[in-house]
């Protein structure tokens, strides 16, 4: 009886922790919905770049399930943005970028905007 205790009270404790890219949801309802699942979601790659050099760029994140692409964050000193479906590849050079404003304006801006 005890073991069964044990077990059930383990599952609570990790479904209480959020969920997988499995059980990730495609579309909110709203930009905290959205960020908030983001957020509580166990991915199999997060990453963050420094931002400070930027004017504007307040913070930058990435999410992804399968390392190929994934949910980018972006935060900007006027307004938030979530980028579903942004390739690694594009992340990666985002952080390399000489100016984060200049790449996220040619490369980025105007495609893949979830909120």
């Amino acid at each position: 009886m005890k073991n069964i205790q044990l077990i059930f009270l383990l599952f609570i404790f990790l479904s209480c922790k959020g969920q997988n890219c499995e059980t990730l949801q495609d579309n909110f309802r709203s930009y905290d919905e959205a960020l908030n699942k983001i957020e509580t979601t166990k991915f199999n790659f997060t990453d963050e770049v420094n931002t400070s050099k930027s004017s504007w760029i307040i913070n930058a994140r990435f999410y992804s399930c399968n390392k190929k692409d994934g949910y980018f964050i972006l935060e900007t000193s006027k307004k938030s943005y979530i980028f579903d479906g942004l390739p690694i590849n594009i992340w990666n050079d985002f952080k390399n970028a000489e100016s984060f404003g200049s790449y996220y304006h040619k490369f980025i801006r105007g495609g893949l905007d979830l909120y």
